[in-house]
């Protein structure tokens, strides 16, 4: 039951909730180590609050993931979990990440709850919502981010929060292109929000949207506001990055069939995955030491 359980909560897309250490990152809080066990204490309560989101999700999707080819599996589509001891967890697991992002600050408890809030609507409603589903998805990464601001103090930038939703935005399209692809024509039996969409109209989204993830990037790196903020002009010789990792993720969703688990397509891609590790570096070398 516990490993079943522990499979619902789909640890290994937790990964996305990394995001809450931006503001640490970009707050130039990284080596205050009250703020680091903050953020810590911030990203272990979203993971739970994720759990608690895939529970309810699958819960909601159980007869559908039946006849989906990789989804079957799933402990609560296939029987192996029940639904009523899911929906204990979820209410167990929920009650007490609020509980403990009350403990650290109210405004962190007021962004945790309306995470869930909204996580709760897309599994209710909004997933069947033709372009919500995806601005809902986007929205939830934003709240992540500033879930990591308001945890450790910092000033939510308006910047983190654009190249947020832009990029959450391109990564929830690209996860619906693989979806169609396939699923072929049987995607709207399984999802009927699919048939709403198709792959030619999904890669015109995900050109809009890539394009303005990396001009929204470019512009912060090279803004006065910027520059200001962490004295330094340098800030730009990170644009490399965000390019390369953009046309990696298109390549791997293009040539490689990829995008259905953007976590998986981090952890298993190692040139992504070292792109990623190596923009982070470069960030925090030239924020934390200016020249």
């Amino acid at each position: 039951m516990a490993r079943r359980l522990l499979a619902s909560l789909r640890p290994g897309q937790w990964t996305k909730n990394l995001l809450v250490f931006a503001g640490l990152l970009f707050g130039r809080r990284l080596f205050d180590t009250g703020a680091v066990l903050d953020a810590c204490a911030a990203f272990a309560i979203f993971c739970a609050l994720s759990g608690v989101a895939y529970l309810v999700n699958d819960i909601a999707d159980r007869e559908g993931d039946r006849g989906h080819p990789s989804k079957a599996s799933r402990p609560i589509a296939s029987g192996a979990l029940s639904v009523p001891a899911a929906v204990t967890a979820a209410a167990v697991l929920g009650g007490g990440a609020l509980a403990g992002a009350l403990a650290l600050s109210r405004e962190l408890a007021v962004v945790a709850a309306a995470y869930l809030t909204l996580q709760l609507l897309y599994s209710g409603l909004l997933k069947h919502l033709v372009i919500l589903d995806v601005l809902t998805i986007a929205v939830g990464f934003v709240l992540r981010a500033a879930a990591g601001a308001v945890a450790v103090h910092v000033e939510i930038s308006h910047w983190l929060l654009v190249c947020t939703i832009l990029l959450a935005l391109f990564i929830a399209l690209a996860k619906r292109r693989h979806e169609i692809v396939l699923l072929a024509d049987g995607g709207s039996g399984h999802r009927p929000i699919l048939g709403e969409y198709s792959a030619h109209l999904l890669d015109q989204m995900i050109g809009v949207v890539s394009a303005s993830t990396l001009i929204a990037y470019i512009f912060y790196t090279i803004s006065p506001e910027t520059q200001a903020k962490f004295g330094t002009v340098w800030l730009g010789l990170t644009i490399p990055f965000p390019l390369y990792g953009i046309f990696r993720y298109l390549y791997l969703v293009h040539r490689r069939d990829g995008g259905g688990s953007p976590a998986d397509l981090l952890l298993n891609d190692h040139p992504l995955l070292a792109c990623v590790a190596l923009w982070a570096l470069a960030v925090a070398a030239i924020i934390y030491w200016p020249g």
